[in-house]
C-alpha cells in the first residue's frame, strides 16, 4: 500500500464519519469532566480512607 493510497482511502473514510454538532460536542465535554471530577474525588475519598485504615492497623 502506498502513502498516496493511504490518504486517499483515509480521506473517503471521514466521510463516513458522524461528527457530532456543537451543542453535543460541549454537552460530552462538560459530561467528561463531570465524570472525571466524581472520579477522581471518590479515588481521593478511597485513598484517605485506606491510608488511615492502615494508619490504625500500624499504629501510626
Amino acid at each position: 500500500m502506498s502513502i498516496t493510497s493511504y490518504v486517499k482511502e483515509t480521506r473517503e473514510e471521514f466521510k463516513h464519519v458522524n461528527w457530532p454538532n456543537r451543542k453535543q460536542a460541549i454537552v460530552y465535554t462538560i459530561s467528561v469532566i463531570v465524570i472525571s471530577v466524581a472520579v477522581a474525588y471518590l479515588l481521593g475519598a478511597f485513598d484517605s480512607l485506606f491510608q488511615f485504615g492502615l494508619g490504625k492497623l500500624l499504629g501510626f
